[in-house]
This record gives structure tokens, sequence and C-alpha cells, in this order.
């Protein structure tokens, strides 16, 4: 059952088990006698409305954290969150105001090992220090501290939250990079399963090579000598002569057969290649939809694929935000088409940075290219389009060539102009 418990969900547990040891504390103090007779003579609903107070933002401590914390680590962070932390800690300091105790500085620290995963490390730091310092006004007044000893006080309660700040930092950390390595071995796995595959066809190629190369030129010789040997044969040897002739030539019938076969099996199944790649990806949904059967002839221009997806992939998680990636390969006609989506962001003008540049590079070696489309909030949508054979590349490029010379040049548009 332990196993079950990530970082993530360690750090929510404790933290709502650290919120109801604090409630267990201001129950006692607020059943204590002495509470009671220390209020104002004949003033019979102020321990309702005292206990009410706190009691109210106690419990939405409570319930702010049990939203905040839901799928911690593993979804994007949003405005709301941010909105959530500062009533998270409007709450806590609330608490100690309202008991007229150092409860809420307990509480910050709860805040404090949210901090890591829903911030920056500098705006965690920054909220950790400004949480702490908040409470200094609380310690002087309610409390009734001395400003030196008030601050002293503060001082200790940001020392705690800091060690729980820098805990909570190691594990996100460490979550992070569990998350990478996952990645990491998903594309591992779809990289040996590419070269499973390509080894596959290059041995089939070289035993469909030997079969032709050698069985084929021999059974071929073999077969011209039985067909001279029965023109200058008689009688019954002319009769044997001949069978085995009919049968050289069957033998070489089948040697091409299973030659053809060896060929035509030897492509490589993309969707058994590019399936791994969408397993483990932490904190992303990826949308697989591969044509069946989608196969390739050439282990070069897989692997141009693979990496491509490969790289999709990863710009999605770092740079999108994005929850759902819908990657959809197909063949129109010669060319295999890859189409990617994901519901990030997204960008008013698209930036191709080193891993863009490269898939582009690498499809243009094929006669590939690579269409970019996006908008604010409207994600990120790719379009990579690669010929399936060396005609089909061939064929692209002659029909990019042919673009080209008819678009006109400057020359051309200043005479239209």
């Amino acid at each position: 059952m332990l196993n079950l418990l990530n970082h993530s969900r360690l750090l929510r547990y404790a933290g709502l088990f650290t919120w109801a040891m604090v409630g267990c504390w201001l129950l006692s103090i607020w059943l204590d006698p002495a509470v009671i007779e220390a209020l104002p003579e004949g003033d019979v609903a102020a321990p309702h409305l005292a206990v009410g107070r706190w009691l109210a933002v106690y419990l939405s401590f409570g319930a702010v954290y049990w939203s905040i914390t839901r799928s911690l680590g593993s979804r994007r962070t949003t405005w709301l969150d941010h909105i959530l932390l500062f009533i998270l800690t409007l709450c806590a300091i609330s608490v100690s105001y309202f008991s007229s105790t150092g409860l809420g500085s307990i509480l910050l620290m709860v805040v404090a090992g949210l901090l890591p995963w829903l911030l920056t490390l500098r705006m965690g730091l920054v909220w950790l220090i400004g949480s702490s310092a908040s409470i200094i006004p609380v310690f002087a007044g309610p409390i009734g501290m001395p400003p030196m000893i008030a601050v002293v006080q503060s001082l200790v309660y940001m020392g705690f939250s800091s060690f729980v700040f820098v805990t909570a930092f190691v594990a996100r950390q460490q979550s992070l990079a569990r998350e990478e390595q996952r990645r990491l071995n998903s594309e591992l796995r779809a990289t040996r399963a590419l070269l499973a595959e390509s080894a596959r066809v290059n041995e089939r190629t070289r035993i469909s090579r030997e079969l032709h190369d050698l069985l084929g030129h021999h059974l071929t010789a073999l077969s011209l000598n039985l067909e001279v040997a029965g023109h200058l044969s008689e009688g019954r040897v002319r009769e044997h002569v001949r069978q085995a002739h009919t049968l050289a030539r069957l033998l070489l019938t089948d040697v091409r057969e299973a030659v053809s076969q060896l060929r035509e099996g030897g492509a490589i199944d993309l969707e058994a290649a590019l399936r791994p790649l969408a397993e483990n990806v932490p904190s992303l949904r990826i949308h697989m939809d591969i044509e069946s059967p989608l196969t390739l002839d050439d282990p070069e221009r897989a692997h141009i694929l693979l990496r491509s997806t490969q790289e999709i992939i990863t710009n999605t998680i770092r740079h999108a935000g994005a929850a759902n990636l819908w990657v959809k390969a197909y063949r129109d006609g010669d060319m295999i088409v890859m189409e990617a989506r994901d519901d990030g962001r997204g960008a008013s003008s698209p930036v191709s940075g080193n891993g863009l540049r490269g898939m582009r590079e690498r499809l243009g070696l094929y006669g590939g290219d690579l269409k970019i489309e996006t908008r604010p909030q409207a994600g990120f949508a790719l379009r990579l389009a690669l010929p399936a054979t060396v005609l089909a590349s061939a064929s692209a490029e002659s029909a990019a060539s042919v673009q080209a010379a008819d678009r006109p040049g400057p020359d051309a548009r200043g005479d239209a102009a």
C-alpha cells in the first residue's frame, strides 16, 4: 500500500494530518475555562463568536488545502492555484489572529511545503519570507508580544518553514528527475523497437540477396546445362534429363517467389515503433491514432519519424503547458503524414528552436516538409510529410523545383506592378 504513495500524496496527507492536529490544539484552548473567564463580563455571545471565527478560517484552510493538492505534481499550475495559495496563506494568518495563538505559523509550514510545487524557486522564497513577516503584527497585536520578541518568534517559525520548503523542493526535484527518466525509458523502448525492426528488415534483405545471387545464379546455370544436355542425349537418358530440367526450373521459380516474399515482408511497422513513446509520459496524456498497417521499407525514414515524434513530445512537455497531445499518422499516396496538436498555451508567432530546425532539416534531406500552425491559447499544431520511398522523394523534389521555377522573382513582380 505504501508503494502507491508518491511524493505529492505523502505531502498531501502529511499536511492534512498537521492541519487536524492544529484543530485539536485549538479546540483544547477554547475548552479551557480560563479562556472563557478572560472574556469581557456580560458578553455572552463572545465565546460563540470567537470560536465561530477561528473555526470558519480553520475549516476554510482545510477545504482549500484539499482542493489545491488535488493531483499535485501531475497537472499544470494555473492562475487559480495561485489564488487558492493566497487564500490558504490568508487563512493560516487569520487562525493566529482570531485565536490569539501562534498556531497559524504551524499552518504556514504546511503552506511552505506547497510552494516548490506551485511556484518557481525565486517566487517561492519571496512568498515564504513575506508570509512569515506578515504574522509579526499578529504576534505583537492580539497575542501581545513585545515587538522584538514578535520578530524573533517569526524568524524561529520561518526557520522551521524553510526546512519544510527545502524538503519539498528536493522532493519536487526528485519527482521531476523520475518523470524525465520515465520519458527517456519510453524513448529507449521505442528506439529499441525500431532497431529490432531495422535488424529484422536488414536480415531478410540480406537473406533474399543471398538466395537471389547464389541459388538463383547456380540454378539458372544448371537449367541451361540441362537444356543443352537434353538436346544432346537420346532415349531414356533424354527423358531423365528433361525431368531434371523441369525440376530445376520449378526450383528456380520457388526461389524467386521466396525472395519476393522476403522483400515484401521486410517492411518496418511504424505503429510498433511509435506506440512506446506514448507510455509513461508524466503530466501529459498522449492520444495515438496510427493507421494500421503503416509500414516503411527504409529504416532511415522510419528513424526520422521516430525522432520527430520524440521531439514533438519533448517540446509539448517543456514549452506548451498542455494536458493532452494528439498524434495522428497515416499514408497519403506515396507520403507518410504525421499530424500533432496539443491544447497548450500556443504562441502568436512560432519561433523555431534547435529541435524544430533539426526536425525540418532531417525531413528536407529526404524530400519531406514541416508546417506549423499556432495561435495564443489555441495550442500548437504540426504537420510533417515524408516520402515513403526514394521515387516519392524524387517526385516531391521535382514538384518543389517546378513550383520554385513558376514562382515569379523580384523582377517579375516589379514588372507586374
